[in-house]
């Protein structure tokens, strides 16, 4: 226990001595000079044992581990002026250019008119029917969330009449632009 307790105090002392000496100088600017103590005090000389082929890259090590500042360095990098290649530095992946391809002329003689677009497709499914005995035929349509019930000659959603109905698929047109499709019976 005697032992433990001279250790801690020795410890102890050790650190304290390590702290307060490292940050010390009073010793050093009570020796020194008055004009010494103006100048920069350099700190001392390290001795480096190299190779003498290597002798050029320990020196080009040591010129790139100095903290100085390189007031020329800094004055070349701030007149220095960015000029670009049209890509953005700031995205990882580069852009790929796009391909111009030339106009096509075409042979047609000018004043043809356009052909008319095809009319747009019927966004209507068909997805069950219910039959009762004595009743006509009525199948399940949806459009979006929209769910429709409706028979042989009914117009659906104040733009599609059902022509026909059968098993597997129903025939629907769209008055709007007088256009027939065959829908087919969708599972789920």
């Amino acid at each position: 226990m005697i032992a433990a307790t001279v250790l801690m105090v020795l410890a102890v002392l050790l650190i304290g001595r390590m702290l307060f000496s490292s940050g010390d100088t009073s010793s050093v600017a009570a020796t020194s000079s008055p004009a010494a103590s103006s100048l920069p005090v350099a700190p001392p000389a390290r001795v480096v044992h190299v190779r003498p082929g290597a002798q050029q890259k320990a020196a080009h090590v040591a010129r790139s581990l100095d903290p100085t500042l390189r007031y020329d360095w800094l004055k070349a990098s701030e007149d220095t002026e960015y000029r670009g290649k049209g890509r953005n530095i700031f995205r990882a992946e580069a852009e790929i250019p796009k391909i111009i391809q030339p106009p096509v002329t075409s042979q047609k003689a000018p004043d043809s008119p356009a052909p008319p677009p095809p009319p747009p497709p019927i966004n209507i499914k068909f997805f069950g029917f219910a039959n009762k005995p004595g009743e006509s035929k009525k199948i399940f349509l949806s459009q979006g969330e929209d769910v429709f019930i409706a028979a042989e000659g009914d117009i659906v959603d104040r733009r599609y009449k059902v022509l026909r109905i059968t098993p597997m698929s129903v025939e629907i047109e769209d008055v709007l632009n007088n256009n027939r499709q065959s829908i087919p019976l969708t599972q789920g």
